[in-house]
């Protein structure tokens, strides 16, 4: 059934209807509640004294950090350790827009709107104060999605009842054919009622290739802004770049971002001989795909073979090293690293479980919201054979294309921060400062691509992105 847009007033929030009902009933973990609570000074002296080589004011100055254009991120993180016990966090991908707060538990039972308000006090509210200079835009509030309903709806009670005003829910899947929502001279406009009702500001939860639908210039103040998806939050391509651009940065402070070996601006004709370089382990990833979408493990050759075979609309592809179990694990230039994965199940079992972070920028730096972790389909296996199933194994992505814009879940290989679930990811404190400042590193990464991508009147630099990111499928698509 098509969805339409909602009119959401004041005092509606339910808190059974922005969580799923494992979350709704579960208890944090006392270590999660810990974290979450923890300031920056006891963060970094802890992280200092684990790694001596860290500039304790640069990692100070990084924590206190204010993003101009990446203001909402969630980095999805892989616990892995090499054979030598050299343990990290690595991070897979940091999104734009991140689902989590239907996975939360409350931190704080007396606050029934969790960390859904926290991101829209810390944040959305802060990002809407006027400045000097900029005219203000009289409109309404709106909330765009196309998909997770569930989350958006809570945003759109919580923005009514922080701003005390009533805010549209709109479900926005193409601009061609939903005619309720349209640009005109820079301004958003909804409709509600057969009235085009301009929008002052709009809370945006649009995943599946925003900048088709949403331009790069907006009089409306949108959060996130379409270059924090172009730069990194929902392109591959440009964030392995970015990373390693802001790691030349960190290196003389003793920081970096930990992500897989990465091969960018790849041909389709080309994948094989990189993955044969990569021991013939690797990832293969379409840059601009997302929600476990157009990402392709490859550890045989029939695996290889489906991926050739496939009709990809992009012309250019990332290759990645591919964490797996310690025998099929990529060789690349830093070494072998493999999944610790999931505390054994009773019969022995170790599944891949990946940490997602959420995280907003504040007015005192990048803080933590909201965490929860996915587990694979199938356990791992120590060694594979020619009809082995690896993305049964590596796979975590809960979200499930139904068809066209229509989004399941399996709710069923979700693992909450609860004191259920957190004891069976093998994880402490540690990790969690670890997974935080690996998440506040890739979201600053992107940020600053995000700037670079802006000249000093403020407008997009076309040639600069085309030189990071050739792609003439992608280049046709953006909106101007």
């Amino acid at each position: 059934m098509q969805e339409v847009t909602k009119l959401v007033k004041p005092g509606t929030f339910n808190n059974e209807n922005h969580w799923y009902p494992k979350a709704l009933n579960a208890t944090i973990h006392p270590m999660v509640n810990f974290f979450l609570n923890l300031d920056k000074q006891k963060i970094v002296s802890r992280y200092c004294h684990l790694h001596p080589k860290v500039n304790k004011d640069k990692l100070e100055e990084i924590l206190s950090y204010t993003c101009k254009y990446f203001l909402w991120s969630g980095a999805d993180l892989f616990n892995a350790t090499s054979a030598e016990g050299n343990r990290q966090m690595v991070v897979i991908e940091n999104n734009s827009c991140p689902s989590g707060q239907k996975s939360m538990p409350l931190v704080d039972d007396h606050k029934e709107d969790g960390s859904y308000r926290l991101l829209i006090e810390r944040t959305f509210k802060q990002y809407l104060k006027p400045k000097q200079g900029v005219p203000r835009i009289n409109g309404q509030l709106a909330v765009l999605y196309d998909k997770n309903h569930m989350e958006t709806s809570g945003y759109a009670a919580v923005i009514a009842d922080v701003f005390d005003e009533d805010v549209l829910l709109v479900p926005f899947y193409d601009l061609e054919t939903n005619d309720h929502v349209k640009f005109s001279d820079g301004l958003l406009y909804c409709k509600w009622e057969g009235e085009w009702i301009p929008i002052r500001a709009a809370f945006r939860y649009v995943t599946q290739k925003p900048w088709k639908r949403i331009p790069l210039q907006s009089k409306t103040k949108i959060l996130n802004p379409i270059v924090a998806c172009l730069a990194g939050g929902r392109n591959k391509m440009v964030a392995a770049k970015a990373y390693d651009i802001y790691n030349a940065e960190l290196n003389p402070h003793g920081l970096k971002i930990n992500m897989p070996e990465t091969i960018w601006d790849i041909s389709k004709a080309e994948v094989p001989l990189w993955v044969q370089k990569l021991g013939g382990h690797a990832v293969v990833k379409v840059p601009y795909s997302n929600a476990g979408q157009g990402v392709y493990t490859i550890t045989n050759q029939k695996e290889l073979d489906d991926f050739m075979d496939q009709e990809i609309d992009y012309e250019r592809f990332i290759v990645q090293s591919l964490i797996g179990n310690y025998q099929w694990s990529s060789t690349s230039s830093k070494g072998k690293f493999y999944h610790v994965g999931t505390i054994p199940s009773k019969n022995g079992s170790t599944y891949v479980a990946d940490i997602r972070m959420m995280v907003s920028s504040t007015e005192k730096g990048i803080r933590p919201l909201c965490i929860y972790s996915r587990r694979a389909t199938n356990p791992l296996v120590e060694q594979l054979d020619e009809n082995s199933n690896s993305w049964a194994m590596l796979g975590t992505n809960l979200s499930v294309k139904l068809g066209e814009n229509q989004w399941g879940s399996d709710t069923n290989r979700l693992m909450l921060m609860d004191r259920r679930d957190f004891n069976k990811l093998g994880i402490g404190l540690d990790d969690l400062i670890e997974s935080y400042i690996q998440t506040v590193l890739s979201t600053i990464a992107i940020d600053k691509m995000s700037r670079n991508l802006y000249n000093s009147k403020g407008k997009f630099r076309h040639k600069l992105f085309k030189s990071l990111n050739n792609d003439e499928t992608l280049l046709n698509e953006i909106l101007r």
